[in-house]
């Protein structure tokens, strides 16, 4: 991703809102969606430009391709859902890259007349490779990017396994850190 160059990121929470933050920091005018107000009020604290309320926008990818004039450079699903995943695809522009990181509960059909009609990429990724570790470790200690402020509470280790089974239940903003020994 280059400076100037639009990002949209799909799902806002602990992996979106990341990406928000390192892509806003590289220069990139990113386009957040997602459907909790709290996680979109998040993702514009931490340097969207715009943001979609997933929730009550019909046709998330056209508002995306409109917000940007014409479709995003890169899109980014946290998320992991069929239609997130499509979405996502919509929302790009000619020669735009898709980076799937959120897990598809079962296979997806991607619009392949669409990636073959604009030349885009798609890129599955796990995680991030280890050989960009320090440049990032790097931006941390310089405090160009700050996780820590990803953090919006915090819970006992006993408190973890209802908070994991309650996942995806409640739409939540940011990330939580289960304290250990306590």
């Amino acid at each position: 991703m280059s400076p100037g160059e639009w990002v949209a990121v799909h799902g806002c929470g602990g992996v979106g809102l990341s990406a928000v933050v390192i892509a806003a920091a590289a220069g990139a005018r990113v386009v957040a969606v997602d459907r909790s107000p709290g996680a979109l009020d998040l993702a514009r604290k931490f340097g969207a430009v715009a943001c979609v309320d997933a929730a009550h926008t019909a046709d998330t990818a056209e508002t995306g391709r409109e917000l940007t004039g014409g479709g995003a450079h890169v899109s980014l699903d946290a998320l992991g859902a069929a239609t997130t995943c499509a979405a996502s695809v919509g929302r790009l522009r000619r020669r735009g890259r898709h980076v799937q990181v959120g897990l598809l509960p079962r296979p997806v059909p991607v619009p392949m007349d669409r990636v073959i009609a604009l030349e885009l990429e798609i890129l599955g990724s796990h995680g991030m490779a280890a050989h960009a570790y320090p440049p990032m470790l790097e931006a941390v200690r310089a405090g160009v990017l700050r996780p820590d402020l990803l953090t919006t509470s915090t819970l006992p280790l006993a408190a973890a396994p209802a908070a994991l089974a309650a996942m995806g239940e409640a739409s939540g903003a940011g990330v939580t850190v289960i304290l250990p020994g306590t």
